[in-house]
């Protein structure tokens, strides 16, 4: 099972697409550009704070709103290791594995973490927040090829001998 830890961002609930990357910067020419902008109507500072391996933690709902692909894409681009929420949209959801980007359910660590705390995610199985742990539910196994290779296009390309 892989596992990481990372540096917890907490955010509430209902985070809509448009929150995650705003409608006035779609127009940029790539998800790089992008970045600065991320979470700027709710956080402006959080895209310069966050750094690789950091993960979000988020109530329910999390990528409501427009189905845009860029609002998983920048995450993915900004380094976040993982998204841990009590529910997903569905196409944000989607959207999310199709791009590599892995989101995690559960209903109970929002209560016990805090903002700078360090979290263990083993995939597949829980997340320990010091000696306490939280089990997950597993992924299908359809979903975990696509996240292993790095998104949907790379897993098809695996999948017909494309790339190795």
């Amino acid at each position: 099972m892989e596992q990481f830890t990372g540096k917890v961002w907490v955010l509430g609930d209902d985070i809509d697409t448009d929150i995650i990357m705003p409608t006035e910067y779609l127009t940029l020419k790539t998800v790089e550009d992008m970045k600065p902008y991320a979470f700027s109507p709710l956080r402006p500072e959080l895209a310069g704070a966050l750094e690789d391996g950091d993960i979000l933690v988020a109530g329910k709902n999390f990528g409501c709103g427009s189905s845009r692909e860029q609002a998983p894409e920048v995450i993915k681009a900004m380094g976040i290791r993982c998204v841990i929420a009590k529910s997903y949209a569905r196409i944000f959801f989607r959207n999310s594995i199709n791009n590599g980007l892995l989101l995690i359910e559960n209903q109970d660590i929002q209560a016990d973490v805090h903002e700078g705390d360090e979290i263990t995610v083993t995939v597949n199985e829980d997340i320990a927040l010091g000696e306490k742990r939280y089990p997950i539910t597993s992924l299908p196994e359809n979903l975990v090829e696509i996240l292993d290779a790095d998104g949907l296009v790379q897993a098809m390309r695996r999948r017909n001998g494309l790339t190795s």
